[in-house]
Parts: C-alpha cells; structure tokens; sequence
C-alpha cells in the first residue's frame, strides 16, 4: 500500500508530541506526502469520527503521537476508514503504541518502503434498545476538567434495526465498552447474558465488556485476565460484583454480550474507550458484539506482548522460585521448528532471522 496522505494526531499537551508531529510535517514534505492535521477539538466540541477524517482528506495512514489515549482516538479514525495507524510512544504504561519517538522518521521510512507488517486487532460495536442520549448538565459532572466530550453515537442507518435486535449505534471500540453507575449509593443491577442466554444477574460498581487488546485496560485493573492481542474474544468483567461469583467470562467473538438494566438499578453510563457516551435507565439494554470492522496497526517488527507486559507492570519473580539466586533462562527459540509444529508462529530471537513457515 502507498501512503500518500498522512493524519496527524497529536497530544498538544506534551511538548515532545508538538516537536515530534514537526518531525512528521518535515519528513511528509521531503517526500511530497500530504500531511494534515487532524485537531478532534476544533470549533470547541468534539465531532464524530467521519466528519474527522473527511476534514483530514482521508488519510492512507493515521500517525498517532502521545500514549495510549492518543492512539485510541487515531485508531477511531482509522477504522472508520480502513486506513493504518501507527502509533508512536510518548505515553508511561500504555500497551498500544509502537515505535519510539527517537525512531519516528526511520519508522516513516519503512512505512513508505512497505517494511512492515499489519496486525489486524479485533473491534467492538453494539446495539440498543433505543438511541443513547446524554442528560442535561451531567458533561459538567463527568468531564472533571477533561475537555468536551464526544456527543452521544449516532443510529447506522446501513444496518437493519427493530425487534429483539434493537437499534444498531455507530459505535468502534477499541479498549472496552463500560456500564457503570452514576450515583456512589447506587450500584448497576443488570441482567447478563451470553450468547442469547441467562448468566447471572449482577449488582456492581461497573460491568464491562473487553476486547483482547482492552484486556490490559480496565478489565486488568478490575482483576479480569490478560489476553493475547491476537486472539479475538469477548472479555465480561464485573468491577466491585456483590455476589460470591466475581471471575471474568470470555466468550468467544461470535457469541454477544447483552446487559439488561433491572428494575431497581441505579442510572448507569454507558463509556466507549473511555469516553462517556450516553445513559441507561431501567428497562434498557445493549447488545456488545465482535465488530466487522478491524483495526490494521502498522508493526515494523515482532510485537514482544509479553515482553512489554513483564516491563510495563513491573512483574517480579516469586522469591521462592528463585531462592537458589539462579535467574530463569531465557527461553528465544532459534533451532528450526520440528515438523510437527511447523504451524506455530513465533517471533524471531534477536539477531535472528526469520523463520519461514
């Protein structure tokens, strides 16, 4: 693929991300690459992700600059136009972004070369019982100081709606989607369900759907489990249940998660990656499914996931383990593969080459 529009989004906030998106203008310029800003805060509010990358000209590629919250909003972008993102690293303990900042015009090198790889990570979308709507003066409440948030997701008038299945939102999640309750004496009382059928009614502080990639977000910090960037899967975590049976569920990507507001339940806010979008009353309910739509992140190289999560949460080795004072070997495979596993995929040692299939 040839990248001949870039996007630009940028954390204005972090003067490094300013100094490196200069870097980026001067690399598209040398190379007559049409380069734009994408400001997802101009005229004051938020816009929706078409209106946002119809501005940009739609871009090949969408070059993020900041942490993971930064990459959040250019992979939006991104998927509603099936273009690449890359993500350049500025954050503290994201698991997202990719290249460096010191390496940002070798990394839009190799780009424009085709030196890379393209990982496809699984999306959210959802259905619900009717249109999310955001209550008067509660952004105030909700925004504690952030900027404006986005406005509530609108109908996608290309999908068929009514019934049982309800009304599907224009909705791209990359991390998660979250219910959690709006008032602190008031929990989220829901009805859950699996794949058409009854799991269990549940009282918490939030419950939350996860995709493998988000499952290092929320569901981590609410004690779900760590799941592989490549796998797809659905990852249901209750935050704070009050009932005995508090373990994540993961389902498979074709089998949704719905959750059914009860009767007695405090309003809840439905969040999408982070940003409040809308919320639910008793009686309501979403749908949470696998979406069509992939996100395609640029990799110039082996993503090492579990490499970055030993780093990023600062995992230490159980003292008993290594009492003997002898660290764990390494185990980087570099014999070839025996012929019965000649399916697994592994990345390279360093200083490896490649393995061919």
């Amino acid at each position: 693929m040839t990248v001949r529009r870039i996007g630009l989004v940028v954390h204005g906030g972090r003067p490094e991300a300013v100094a490196a998106a200069r870097a980026v203008r001067a690399w598209c310029a040398e190379q007559a690459v049409h380069c734009t800003d994408i400001d997802v805060w101009r005229d004051g509010g938020r816009h929706s992700a078409r209106e946002e990358v119809d501005a940009a000209g739609d871009p090949d590629l969408i070059v993020t600059l900041g942490g993971d919250g930064t990459f959040l909003r250019g992979a939006r972008l991104a998927a509603v136009h099936d273009a690449l993102v890359l993500g350049v690293d500025l954050g503290r303990v994201g698991f997202l972004t990719e290249v460096p900042v010191a390496f940002v015009r070798s990394a839009l090198d190799a780009v424009h070369t085709q030196q890379l790889d393209v990982e496809s990570r699984m999306l959210l979308t959802m259905r619900a019982s009717r249109r999310l709507e955001v209550p008067a003066g509660i952004e105030e409440l909700m925004r504690y100081g952030r900027r404006p948030m986005l406005p509530p997701p609108r109908v996608r008038t290309d999908c068929e709606s009514g019934g049982e299945w309800g009304i599907a939102l224009n909705v791209t999640a990359l991390n998660d989607i979250v219910v959690e309750k709006l008032a602190r004496d008031r929990q989220v009382s829901a009805g859950v369900y699996i794949a058409g059928r009854l799991l269990a009614s549940y009282s918490a502080d939030a419950l939350l759907v996860a995709t493998p990639t988000g499952s290092t977000a929320y569901s981590f910090a609410a004690g779900g489990p760590v799941v592989s960037p490549r796998a797809d899967a659905l990852v249901f975590t209750a935050v704070a249940p009050h009932m005995v049976f508090d373990r994540s569920v993961v389902a498979a990507p074709d089998e949704p998660i719905a959750l059914r507001m009860l009767e007695h339940s405090g309003q809840a806010v439905v969040s999408i990656d982070g940003q409040l979008r809308g919320v639910l009353d008793p009686g309501d309910w979403i749908g949470i499914y696998a979406s069509p739509r992939r996100l395609r992140a640029v990799r110039l190289g082996p993503m090492d996931f579990y490499g970055r999560l030993r780093e990023r949460m600062k995992l230490s080795d159980a003292p008993a383990a290594v009492a003997d004072g002898t660290p764990p070997p390494l185990w980087p495979v570099t014999s070839p593969r025996p012929g019965d596993l000649a399916h697994l995929r592994l990345p390279p040692a360093p200083d490896a080459p490649q393995q061919t299939p």
